[in-house]
C-alpha cells in the first residue's frame, strides 16, 4: 500500500468514481458530488491507494457572526480491509490542517457512545470528550486546532493492507 491523502475540490469528481467497498454508506451521486466539491465550505479528504478511494473524512466550515470559524467533522470512514493503518488519522489530520489554514480555531465531531473505535480515534488525535447534549447515546469531541494541526501529519504510514 502506498496511500496518498488528498483534499478534493472542484473538478475532482472522477476520483470518487472508484471507491472501495465499505467506505461510503450509499453509492456516489454525481450531481451531489459536483455540488459538494464546488461549495467552498464543504471539504473532503480522501485516502487513495492505486487510484482506489479507501477512506475519507468530510467536514463543513461553520461561520457565525460573533464566533471564530469552526470545523464540523461530519463523517469518517475507512474500508474494512484498510482499517488499522492510520488512514482515519491521516484524513482527519488533513482536515485539521485545512481548518487551521481557514482560521478555524476548533474542530468538533459527534459519535455514538457505543462506537468504541471512533471514540478511541478521536481521543488519540487529542480530542476532548464533552457532552453532546443529545442524551447518553451521543458524545462529542472537540479539537483545539491551534495546537493539534501541526502534531498530526496527513501522510499515512506505508504499510500493506491486511489479508
Amino acid at each position: 500500500m502506498n496511500c496518498v491523502v488528498k483534499i478534493l475540490g472542484p473538478g475532482d469528481d472522477p476520483i470518487l468514481a472508484n471507491v472501495a467497498a465499505g467506505v461510503f454508506d450509499n453509492p456516489i451521486n454525481a450531481a451531489w458530488t459536483k455540488e459538494f466539491l464546488e461549495d467552498s465550505r464543504h471539504h473532503i479528504a480522501v485516502a487513495i491507494d492505486a487510484g482506489l478511494v479507501v477512506g475519507f473524512a468530510s467536514a463543513v466550515r461553520y461561520i457565525h457572526p460573533d464566533k471564530p470559524p469552526e470545523l464540523w467533522i461530519n463523517e469518517v470512514a475507512v474500508s474494512p480491509t484498510y482499517r488499522g493503518l492510520g488512514l482515519a488519522k491521516a484524513t482527519m489530520g488533513a482536515l485539521f490542517e485545512l481548518g487551521k489554514a481557514h482560521d478555524c480555531v476548533t474542530a468538533w465531531v459527534l459519535t455514538n457512545r457505543n462506537n468504541a473505535e471512533a471514540m478511541a480515534l478521536y481521543s488519540s488525535l487529542g480530542g476532548i470528550e464533552g457532552g453532546a447534549g443529545i442524551g447518553d447515546a451521543v458524545v462529542g469531541y472537540s479539537f483545539d486546532l491551534q495546537h493539534i494541526a501541526d502534531a498530526h501529519p496527513s501522510h499515512p504510514p506505508s504499510t500493506p493492507p491486511p489479508g
